[in-house]
Formats: C-alpha cells, structure tokens, sequence
C-alpha cells in the first residue's frame, strides 16, 4: 500500500500532467508564435504560428493563411512543428500509461510490479514531452530575439516579437517534465519500520521431577 506521500505525488503529478498537455496542444496550434506591428499601418496586427499567418484588424476581423510550403519555411518552424506534435503524442501516451499505475486503479490493483513500470515508463514519456515542448518553443524565442537585435537590418524595417504561446509553451514544457519527476518518485517503495521485538522473559522453571516428587531445599539455597 502506498503511502500518502506517494498518493499526494501522483494526484499533483496527473494535475499537471493534464495541465500541460493541454497547453502544449494549444500551443501548437495557435498562430501566437510570433507577433509583429507595423509602423505604417497600426490598425493591423501580423501574428505568425507553426501552421500559418493571421492579420488581425482593428475592427476584430482576423484573415489567416495557412503557410505556402513546408519546405519553405525557416528550420526552426520546420523543427517545431515536428517536435510539437511528438510532444503531444507523447503526453497523451504518458497520462494513459500512469492513470493505469495509479493508486486504486483496479484492473492492475493486485500486480504492484505493473503498476510501478506504468508509472515509470508514463513518467519517463511526459519529461520526454516536456523536453519536446521547451526545445522549439526556446529555439524560436532565441532566434527572434536575434533577428529583432540585427543591426545589419535597417531600423524601418518591423521586426517580429515574442507571442503569447510562446509563454504558453514554456509553461507547458515545465509542466509535463515536473509531472513526470513527480510520477517517477512516487514509484519509490515505502520504507516500512519493522515491528518491535518482544522482550525476553524468563522461562518458568520445570515442573518437577520424575514420579511427582519435588526437590527438597538444601543449606546453600536458604542462604540469601
């Protein structure tokens, strides 16, 4: 039986697990990768996802295109598109896996040894999205910054900034990798302290001699 420390473990590590997966699908999705606000026209904002371009007007209207080519784009959204949906995969894989190692989950409630090597194995699957997540969302967070720092670039041109997913993504990375640290240390055994040993009592003495007859007492027993 688990302790509750383990029990308090798991529940915080399937919170976040969730949390995270469902923030890393969103960040996948969403065109909020990269933002940019043209100085001629202020009444429009150019927002840039994995998937495609939106222009959001001030009026509320959003008109979004969905990239040209793959092969076109720069390397880092090319790379953050495959790594973001391995992340998804794999945060998915790692809730199933640890719901079924779960404490009082009863299709595996009497193979303790199971149990344990599905926690593990969906902890080890949701640091590996967490991972997944954090890798593209920090690689084109850095390469922005680099683009907006260019001094070969002329200051007239606009330069793209930091959107909201990418926010969002980092959160989600750090969600999952806690998640599954917090599932992999729930899987260590509980250290039990064994029962105290009984005193040692003193055995009674014989009940007597051979044939019912009892020793009389000698001289060296009545001396005290």
């Amino acid at each position: 039986m688990a302790g509750s420390w383990q029990v308090k473990a798991q529940a915080g590590g399937m919170l976040l697990a969730l949390f995270g997966w469902v923030s890393s699908c969103v960040t996948t999705f969403v065109p909020l990768w990269k933002n940019l606000n043209l100085e001629l026209n202020e009444l429009e904002v150019w927002n840039m996802g994995l998937w495609q371009v939106c222009i959001t007007q001030e009026e509320g209207a959003v008109e979004c295109q969905a990239h040209a080519s793959f092969l076109a784009l720069p390397p880092e959204l090319r790379i953050s598109r495959l790594l973001m949906c391995l992340s998804n995969g794999l945060g998915l894989l790692g809730c199933l896996l640890a719901a079924l190692g779960l404490e009082g989950w009863r299709p595996c409630e009497d193979k303790p040894g199971l149990k344990r090597r599905l926690l593990l194995a969906g902890g080890a699957a949701l640091g590996i999205a967490g991972m997944a997540t954090l890798a593209p969302v920090s690689w084109v967070a850095y390469n922005t910054v680099l683009d907006y720092w260019d001094d070969t670039v002329p200051d007239i041109v606009p330069r793209w900034e930091f959107g909201e997913a990418t926010f969002l993504g980092w959160f989600a990375g750090v969600f999952l990798a806690a998640s599954g640290l917090l599932l992999a240390c729930s899987t260590r055994p509980t250290r039990t302290t064994p029962p105290p040993v009984p005193a040692c009592h003193q055995l009674p003495a014989t009940g007597g001699l051979a044939g019912g007859q009892h020793p009389h007492p000698t001289n060296a027993d009545l001396v005290i």
